[in-house]
């Protein structure tokens, strides 16, 4: 890596990467680093926090656990620990990213926001903008960019009509950590996947009064399903039956299991529950005790939200209810567009257009890590994609210098 800098040095430098940028120091590109470091291509790593995956570390809540087994949870080349649970805690999640880290050396510039990354046709190279916390400003130049920030860079805060004049506090699901605070207080939480139905039964377990907007259909499916982990026996169903038989056996299985929830305001989608997942991107949920707090009252199911006014909410029902609080579980969605000056690859939503598993390489060296809608498995199989492909350009171009064949890195000679 190398830095030109101009008369204003303090304030705007240029460096010259000899590898990739990678923007996002989550565990997406935690995991392209590593295949990276192991074959010897050097790189950058652009994280806009002060930390390795900020998302965990600062926009999750305290009771947070994986929702699947660690095995399907692991970063490659490191698994996890022996001792740790079968669904790691939030905490050791976190430490088991940061010993990630420790073991290859991985050293993210820190505090680095991207304001705009563009290709440059005439040159043939990225040019990645950041600005720093002290107002610095760095453009990196290089060859190729992986976008590793992920399917929940930015929260999801929708309009409702009301909700400016209601008075009490409303937060995002991102910021919520713990139902402590809200002891005895009537909580309004809007949605109803993983996060709103664990963010419920937290509340619940503070001795708060939460109420769970449902506005649509959800799939609710066992975590476990004869002590089995329900998204384990679907992989292996799968190996041997066509999709849609599997969703309905593990439709038919969580019924005998959870019972029908029609009757308690959950109703389910059309489309199965992997079907939707492949077609939508819409996460089951997998229950961890929320459904019987649901059966007892103690949560109470809504219906969707007319409109907010001082104090209380009125559904699309007609009826009231008096509030203290919000917490908004409406979700996240990916920051690309904001940043990214390209529309082949990426759609204006900010994620890759080909479908998995071709969606991780472009065009000019872009490459994308931790769209895939299948969690940290589907980021890792695709880190591993990236690193692989990175490792195999750079060797080729090795073995060009070596044989004094020119290369496209001689426009950078302007600097």
């Amino acid at each position: 890596m190398f830095s030109f800098t101009g008369p204003d040095m303090f304030s705007r430098r240029c460096v010259w990467v000899n590898g990739p940028v990678i923007v996002g120091g989550g565990p997406s590109g935690l995991a392209v680093a590593a295949g990276l470091k192991e074959q010897g291509v050097p790189y950058v790593i652009i994280e806009r926090s002060d930390c390795i995956a900020s998302l965990w570390q600062k926009r999750t809540y305290d009771r947070l656990k994986l929702h699947l087994p660690k095995k399907f949870c692991q970063l490659p080349r490191m698994p996890f620990p022996d001792h740790y649970p079968e669904y790691p805690s939030k905490r050791q999640f976190i430490e088991y990213l940061e010993s990630y880290a420790r073991h290859f050396d991985i050293n993210p510039q820190f505090n680095e926001c991207v304001q705009s990354a563009k290709y440059d046709e005439v040159c043939k190279l990225w040019r990645v903008n950041t600005v720093c916390d002290n107002g610095s400003e760095v453009e990196y130049i290089c060859q190729s960019l992986v976008v590793a920030t992920g399917e929940n860079a930015k929260s999801v805060v929708p309009e409702i009509e009301g909700l400016k004049d209601f008075g009490g506090e409303v937060i995002h699901a991102c910021d919520y950590k713990s139902g402590a605070s809200y002891k005895g207080k009537k909580v309004l939480v809007v949605g109803c996947g993983n996060s709103g139905m664990e963010v419920s039964l937290d509340l619940c377990n503070h001795d708060a009064k939460p109420s769970m907007v449902v506005r649509s259909s959800v799939h609710v499916l066992p975590r476990e399903i004869f002590g089995i982990s329900t998204f384990q026996l679907a992989m292996v169903l799968m190996k041997w039956l066509p999709l849609w038989l599997v969703d309905k056996l593990m439709l038919f299985m969580a019924w005998m299991i959870l019972g029908n929830m029609e009757k308690f305001g959950l109703k389910r989608p059309a489309l199965g529950p992997l079907e939707l997942k492949n077609n939508q991107g819409k996460t089951p949920v997998l229950d961890i005790g929320a459904l019987e707090k649901i059966r007892s009252r103690e949560i109470q199911v809504v219906p969707g939200i007319k409109k907010f006014s001082c104090g209380s909410v009125e559904f699309t029902n007609g009826e009231k209810l008096e509030i203290d609080s919000v917490v908004l579980a409406t979700g996240y969605c990916s920051n690309v567009p904001y940043w990214l000056q390209e529309t082949e690859f990426f759609t204006k939503e900010g994620f890759p257009k080909a479908p998995f598993p071709h969606g991780w390489k472009g065009k000019a060296g872009l490459y994308a890590v931790g769209f895939t809608r299948r969690g940290l498995a589907g980021a890792s199989a695709d880190a591993v994609k990236i690193s692989q492909d990175i490792g195999k350009v750079w060797k080729d171009e090795l073995k060009q210098k070596k044989q004094k064949v020119p290369t496209h890195r001689r426009c950078i000679s302007t600097f």
